[in-house]
This record gives C-alpha cells, structure tokens and sequence, in this order.
C-alpha cells in the first residue's frame, strides 16, 4: 500500500526535545474551526477553517496546560481541562469566557458532552467523575468506581450510558438513570502508566450500537452497546498499540492512531485498512470533518494539518448516509434532533452529597434492558436507509401494548385532569411547574426559572423546602414545617405563597405568604375562606393573587392588604404572573363534542388596575393546557399536551405565534416537562415513558432546547435557514412593539434599536444563505423575493456579487435593478434631478439618457412597492458592524468573494455629510419621509429615520453604483 505525506504547521509549542506533549484538535459541527491545545501551552487556539492562513484566536484563561477539549454539539459551547484542576466553559465560536464550571483536586485528563450539550462529564487524575448541568453549572453527580486516572470519556448517542477509560485499562459501562455500574471491563486495553502523552480512549459509534476500544494486540476492539461483548476487532499493520481512534460521521470508516506514528483509515464493515500515512511525530488526536472527506490530526510536537480527500472518491462519502440520531439537520448542527438523545438523563442528576455509590448494584440485568429497547432501536433502523444494520424480527405488537400500558399510566391518581383527562370533562385547574402527589416521596408544589419548592407528607403534617437554581442570588430559605397541608404554590426573588383546598368540619381554605426579607417583623400572613377552596395562586412585583372556586381573583399586596376582589368570566384552569401583569386561564363554556378544551386568557395590569389583554386561547385538537406563563421577556405562553409551544406576538394586531413542535424531535417514549423559556430556548425536563413528570429526588437535568417551528417541508430543503428567518422576524417584531412602548412612555431607546440592527444583520445572513440556496435549486423567483427583504444596502451588494459569483447574469441584473431603484427612491425626485443638474453638460445629456432608458428597464422588473426597507441603516452600520457582524456578511455567504463594501460603504457615508454648499438641512417631518417612501418590512425606529433625512437632503454628489458587467450593453 502506497504510504502518503501530509505537512503539518505549528499551532502549539512543544515542551521541549524528546518530551512529548497531549494535544488535542477539535472541528466545530459547521466545519468553519478548528480548535487546537496542547498540555505543554496553556493558552487554546481558535483556527479559521476557511482562511487557514489568517491567524488564530487565542484564548488565556488556564494557569497550565490544557489537557481536554470539548465542543457542544451545537457548536455555541467550547469546554476546556487543564493541568491546573479546572474546567472552563467559553462561548463558540467567539471564545468569549464564561465560567470556571468545577475544579478537582489533581489535573483533568478527559471532558465529553452530552448530545444535547446540557451535561458535561470530566475526570482526570481525581478519583470521582463528575457529570456537570451546564445550563446552571450544578454537580448532578460524581460517579466512583475507577482505580486510575480517567483518560477517556464517551456518551453513548442514544443517550443512556456513559462509558469511560482509565490510564490502567478498565473500561466502565455507567447507566445515566440510575448512576449504576453496569459493566466493569479490566485490562482490556493497554496500560498507558504515567505517560500522559498517551492516553487511552474510547469512542461510540455514530449510531450507538457498539463501543471501539484500543486492544492489546495493536488493535481495535468492537464492544455490544448492551451486553458488553466483544463482537469483532480491527487489526492491520500497525506495528505497536493504537493511542487514538475516531469515528466517520457516518460511522462506515474509522481512524485510528499507533505508537509507531502511522495512522490508518479503516472500512468498519470489511474490517480492513484501506489508507494510511506516516508521520514525523506521534498523532495523538484526530477528529473528522463533519461536512466533508477531511480529517484532522496533530502530533505530540503541537503540530497540526488536515488530511484533505482520505477515502477515496470511488468510495462512499464518511460524511454520507449519517445515522437518523445525527442528520436531521442540513446545515450539520444538531439543534433539535440532539434534545432527542438525552432519553434517561433528566432522572440521573443527583445532589453532590449524594453521588450514587449506594445504588451501584440496583440495575437490572442487561439482558432484559435489552429487550425493553428493542423494539424503540427497531423503528429507527426502519426509518434509516443508509445503515443496513441486522436486527431481530420486529416485535411490533410490543410497542402496540407499551403505548395502552402508556395510556393506562396517564389517569392513575397522581395525574388526575391535568395530563391526559377524559375529552368529555372540562379540564381541572392546576399550578404551572407542579407535580402530582406520590405517597412516600417528594413532589414539587413549584418550579420556575427562579427555583423550586418541593414537599413531602409525613404523619400529620409536611416538609417544605424552597431552593434557588442560582444560589449567588436568592436568599438561603430555611425549611418550613407545614400544618395546612399545602398543595399549591408560587416563587419569585421575592418570596413564596401557598395554598390548600378545603379542609376540616367548617371547610376552610388557607393562603400563606412568606417574604423572603423584609425590614419588618413578623411580616409572613395568612388569609382562610370559608366554602371557598382555592384553585390557583401567583405572584409579581408586589402582589399576591389566589382564584377560587367561586371564580373569584382576590388581589392581595406584600403586606397582607386586600386590594381587589374581581368576578371572573368561568372556572380556573391556571394563572401566572411577570412584574405587574397577571394571565389567567378560564374556561369560557363546556367542551366541544369533540373533546376540545374551550379556554380563554385574560392579562390584567395590577398596578394600574386595567385589563390589558383578553380572548380566546387556542390549544392543538384533542389536546389540554400542560404549562402556562411568561418568557423571560415577558411574552406570554402556552404549551399543551400535544407538544405545541405558542407564544402570543405582536404580529396582526396580536396572535399566538407556535414556535415549537416537540413532535418533531423528541421520540415516543419521551415526553418535555416544560419549566419557562427566552427568545432562543425552551427550558425543560425530558422524561421517560411512562413518567409525564420529573421526581424531585434525583435532581432534574434542566435541558435546553432550541426553537422549532412547525414548518412545512422545504422544496429547497432550507427548512433550519426558515426556521431561522421567522425566528429572526418575530424577535424583531418584539423589539419594535418596546421600541413603541418606549418612545410613548418617554424613555430612551437607544438600547433597543442597537437590538434591532444586531437582529436585522443577523436576518441578512439568514436571507443571504436563503439566497444561495433559491439559485442552487433554480427558484430565481424566491430569490429576487428574499433579496427585498434586505434590511444593509452591503447585503443587497452581497447577493449581486454571490448570484455574479454564481454565473446568473439575469438574476444578476435584476438584483442591481432593484438596488438602483431603493436608492433612488431614497433620495426622492427632487435630489435625483439635482443630481444631473451638478454634472457638466455632456456627461449631463448622456447620464440623463442612460438614466432614463435604466429607470424604464428598472420599472418593468420590478414591482413599484417594495416590501423591504430601504437602507435606512446606511449611517449606522459602520458602528453596528462591529456588534452585528455585517461586515462579515459577503465571507460568509461565499469566502471567495473579496469584501470591499466597507470602504465603498464608508465613502459614502462621507459623502452624506454635506451638500455641495456645505450647508446641512434641518431634517423634515418623520411622518412625511415616511409616506413617500415604500413600505417596509421592518419598520425601523424613529431617530433612524430622522437621520437618513438628513442625510439624504444634504446630499449633492452622484451616487456610487455598483458596477455589474450584465448592463454594459444597456449603456451603450
């Protein structure tokens, strides 16, 4: 076999002659970076995939080495373990610090995320191993077991095992739901001693099934994802141990690197080396490109390459025919599909004191885990086309009795109305963020994005806990011995209310609040009502609310003043509060003979004692209300229990917008319990079937999750740039309503309109990779459609050069049309024919004419109302690009396209200073700049549009316009 060469350029210092180092490299799921560290170098390097002769970004936060690297699957997080103890999390790819996440006693030597990136796992030297929330930097659990120091770390895709790796060896199988050992394998691999140069590691193939491990022979072993069981190995010409493998994307092919300096590429399926290549140094770590046949490596020297075309072309792509866990999305991040693997999870977190060691031996036999998932593995190698993997016959009828034993779990006790109740009977009420009440064990009577407050029944009375997510912030609450028999409650940062139903001989119902501080004594107050029972509580900023049985909502203050009592419209189905607004949820009439929930919502604002919204809430068919609230923006929402997350926008004088489908990415043995949300992100539990519910004990894994709107199938198979796109077009809509609620109240929004640019560069990405994709499936049409939508003048002169680019002359010239007819519109007739008057007289005779025949031609492409704003940007992007980034915009969309639209765009920007006679105009009447111009899109605030007035009449000077080759026949 022919042997090749491969360069390799220094990215790391090495630590000296004869004293190799550990390094790493890492490629983000865009394949647009590279990340590399060495445990001789304490600083990490951020490489530009696409200019690697540009320099890289380093970051210096570590005091020594860095020994570990790790990137989120959806590339927004990059994890690094260092010789000095700790673990740091930076955002990605900007390298922005964000947190020291935990520290050990002795070096880390190995890091991993989870495939939704909401749990990191880190070991080194220490004895324990740590699994880390990242959504709020808590310790779920330390798992103890090995005798070495752990080198290697792997989640298993599906979401249900960690596997991991001491320097002696030893491979653990751990189960993530219970903190179990399930497999301990000894002296399978070779001993690495204390040469932390080489290190042992394992990895999971793509799809989960089985476990590659270093053999003793100078091989690769094959483990049974289940059983443990050794199914086949990989041996070759490696002349002594392999120290590095690492799996194709699609899991078809496999690296792997030896201590004697070569590295081969191996067909898993005919279990023989296909290439190799010989190098100068030792690769200590290789990882594959996720788009693409390229695979990067480095050697313990700090020098590193990419090996470009490594399976030949007469061969199948390593980026093709990805496993179903891993392709859902085109654009190669795992957004929402990566939610989906985190299956048991959220019941594995546990408290620091409690890290698990008592349950090591309560599993269940592998054999029969087995056969619970085989029927679940079973539908996703029907659905996947590409990985012909052999299976059992498929025991479909076991599915069809898992899914009634589902629908019999659902109306046991504990659940009642609220999860899954008869269709015929109106849904009871219930407290956003509570769990049913299980005897023996602690529920939640409250869990929000500030914290939880969990009980326990004893005899006689219960146990009340109330913790804060970020204890840096919340007050330390001692615990709360309660008599009432509480089953309801509320939690925000200033304190807690309670309620029970009607109990005892005169049927009384009690509510409780308690501040968390208060400069006054004995301020905790209690309120009963007789024959009264109440259904729901809330809180906000200096109130208290509770909603009763007689359909009343009684508005208390912090101090116990009965403030308000007000009639509502129908019985309770829920209620929350944000500052000084309160939702709550009535039913409006009995249900429909379909089943269907009738509710409606009402908004009041209990400072100003008005009702500022109401109508009719609309749930998906067949479906309840499960969670009710505001985002962090205050936005109101809803989730119910088809999996459909709505929020009520601004968009057609107020709608409920859904910007979530959980029927899109979670699987049928899995349901989302929500906690809140942002403009981003869900936050929620994901639970296993037949749980609805998290348990208290151990802690719930808060994952985070990314929008996705229930769109239909794309013809371009642009569907995560459209999600995008809307996403980006409702986060603007928000803005622009506070924008206006703003400039009424009179305050400054300077702040929001820097939002605004930041979201329309943003958008303009998003339309300009809309674009590429329009022109590469031949929809032209759609393309001049998107290119109007523009918000930057540079990014209508970035599509011309990517359809020029592109070789689409007409495209091309209709996009300069259309760009010719924005700025002339935006300096209005009057400046357009002062412009001619300017010029000497035979370059005024031929401009005018070339003008006229161009705004004939112009006129007949286009449409003469535009739907998109016409730049008014212009004097502001020079300073947002350094925080939207739209300078970056052409790069993005195509590298080869040099940027020169900055200095362009600077010219003219001087341009616009001053008219001819030095004199500035005063800026006319808003209202009038904006009647004669088209509409937009995207209405832009109103100082913006005072400044591109001005700017717009003190101009004198001929516009600068884009040249393009398609309009030289035109001119002449």
């Amino acid at each position: 076999m022919k042997i090749r060469s491969l360069k390799l350029r220094e990215a790391h210092k090495p630590a000296g002659v004869d004293r190799p180092s550990c390094c790493s490299v890492l490629w983000d799921q865009r394949a647009h970076h590279l990340v590399t560290a060495s445990s001789s170098d304490p600083a990490i390097s951020i490489h530009d995939a696409l200019l690697p002769s540009s320099p890289p970004r380093i970051l210096r936060h570590h005091r020594d080495g860095v020994t570990a690297l790790a990137i989120s699957p959806n590339s927004t997080c990059l994890a690094s373990g260092s010789i000095d103890h700790s673990v740091k999390l930076y955002k990605f790819p900007g390298g922005d610090f964000q947190t020291n996440v935990t520290r050990f006693t002795l070096p880390i030597r190995a890091l991993a995320f989870n495939k939704s990136g909401s749990m990191l796992a880190a070991a080194g030297d220490d004895e324990g191993l740590k699994l880390i929330n990242t959504i709020d930097g808590s310790i779920a659990r330390v798992l103890k077991g090995h005798k070495g120091s752990v080198t290697g770390l792997a989640f298993d895709p599906n979401g249900e095992y960690l596997a991991s790796m001491d320097s002696m060896g030893t491979v653990i199988y751990w189960e993530l739901h219970s903190g179990a050992t399930l497999h301990t394998l000894k002296g399978i691999a070779p001993n690495c001693g204390s040469d932390f140069s080489v290190i042992n590691v394992l990895s999971w193939s793509p799809d989960g099934e089985t476990l590659a491990v270093p053999g003793l022979k100078n091989d690769v072993v094959m483990y049974d994802r289940d059983t443990a069981e050794k199914l086949f190995s990989l041996r070759g010409d490696h002349l002594q141990s392999v120290c590095y493998l690492s799996w194709s994307p699609n899991g078809k092919y496999m690296a792997t690197s030896g201590l004697d300096r070569q590295v081969l590429i191996w067909d898993v399926d005919k279990k023989q080396d296909i290439d190799r290549q010989k190098f100068d140094e030792r690769i200590c770590c290789m990882s594959w490109k996720p788009i693409g046949n390229a695979l990067a490596v480095i050697d313990t020297a700090g020098k590193y390459g990419v090996w470009e075309s490594v399976i030949p072309s007469s061969m199948k792509s390593p980026a093709e025919g990805i496993p179903n866990s891993r392709s859902n999305n085109s654009n190669g991040l795992l957004l929402f599909d990566e939610e989906e693997e985190e299956y048991e999870e959220p019941s594995a977190a546990g408290s620091i004191s409690d890290p698990g060691e008592d349950s090591f031996g309560e599993s269940g036999p592998p054999c029969r885990k087995r056969l619970r998932k085989q029927s679940t593995y079973d539908e996703l190698w029907e659905e996947d086309d590409n990985d012909k993997l052999s299976s059992p016959p498929k025991p479909k009828s076991r599915k069809e009795c898992h899914d009634k034993k589902k629908a019999s779990d659902n109306v046991h006790d504990g659940l009642g109305s609220i999860m899954l109740p008869a269709r015929s009977k109106m849904q009871d009420a219930f407290q956003p963020g509570s769990t049913p009440a299980q005897p023996g064990k602690r529920r939640f009577l409250c869990y929000n994005m500030i914290g939880s407050i969990t009980t326990i029944e004893q005899e006689g009375y219960s146990h009340i806990e109330i913790d804060f997510h970020d204890t840096g912030k919340g007050p330390r609450v001692p615990s709360m011995t309660d008599h009432f028999g509480f089953t309801m409650a509320s939690i925000n940062e200033n304190g807690s209310v309670f309620a029970n139903p009607c109990k005892g001989e005169k049927n009384l119902s009690t509510l409780m609040y308690r501040p968390f501080c208060s400069w006054a004594s004995n301020s905790e107050w209690s309120m009963r009502f007789e024959g009264e029972e109440v259904k729901a509580v809330a809180l906000g900023t200096g109130w208290v609310a509770a909603i009763t049985s007689l359909n009343l909502l009684r508005i208390f203050t912090e101090g116990g003043l009965q403030k308000h009592v007000v009639s509502l419209e129908g019985p309770v189905v829920t209620a929350s509060g944000f500052k000084d607004e309160l939702a709550v949820v009535t039913h409006s009439s009995d249900c429909l003979s379909s089943g269907d929930q009738v509710v409606e919502f009402t908004v009041f604002n209990i400072s100003k004692s008005t009702k500022a919204m109401q109508g009719r809430l609309p749930l998906t068919p067949g479906s309840q209300l499960m969670w009710f609230g505001f985002s962090e923006e205050g936005l109101l929402s809803s989730y119910d229990s088809k999996g459909l997350l709505k929020i009520f926008a601004s968009q057609y004088g107020g709608s409920w917008v859904p910007l979530f489908s959980a029927s899109k990415v979670k699987r049928s043995d899995e349901s989302y319990w929500v906690v809140g949300l942002n403009m981003t992100n869900l936050f929620c539990v994901i639970c296993k079937s037949p749980d609805l519910f998290p348990q208290v004990a151990p802690k719930p894994v808060l994952s985070l999750v990314n929008f996705s709107i229930p769109l239909a199938s794309s013809d371009i198979g642009a569907e995560t740039l459209e999600n995008e796109f809307i996403l980006n077009y409702t986060h603007l809509s928000q803005i622009h309503h506070k924008i206006e609620a703003a400039a009424q109240a009179g305050m400054d929004v300077s702040s929001l309109e820097d939002d605004v640019f930041n979201v329309e560069a943003a958008q303009d990405k998003c339309i300009l990779r809309l674009i590429a994709s329009c022109c590469n499936s031949d929809k032209l049409a759609r393309a001049t459609e998107l290119v109007k939508l523009l918000s930057l003048e540079k990014s209508v002169r970035g599509a011309i050069k990517l359809v020029t680019a592109l070789k689409l002359p007409n495209l091309a010239e209709r996009f300069n049309s259309i760009l010719e007819v924005r700025l002339l519109a935006e300096k209005g007739p009057k400046d357009a024919s002062a412009l001619n008057v300017q010029d000497s007289a035979s370059t005024s005779i031929t401009a005018a004419a070339v003008s006229e025949k161009k705004t004939d031609a112009i006129m007949t492409l286009t449409t003469p109302k535009l739907s998109a704003p016409l730049f008014i940007k212009k004097v502001k992007s020079q300073e947002g690009t350094r925080v939207g980034g739209s300078d970056q915009i052409d790069q993005d969309v195509n590298p080869s396209i040099p940027n020169d639209g900055a200095t362009k765009f600077k010219d003219q920007k001087i341009a616009l200073q001053t008219n001819v006679g030095g004199e500035i105009k005063k800026p006319g009447n808003v209202h009038e700049l904006q009647s004669e111009r088209p509409s937009s899109g995207f209405p832009k605030s109103t100082d913006n549009l005072e400044k591109i007035k001005n700017a717009g009449q003190a101009h004198r000077q001929p516009p600068q316009r884009p040249s393009n080759p398609f309009l030289k026949s035109a001119v002449k």
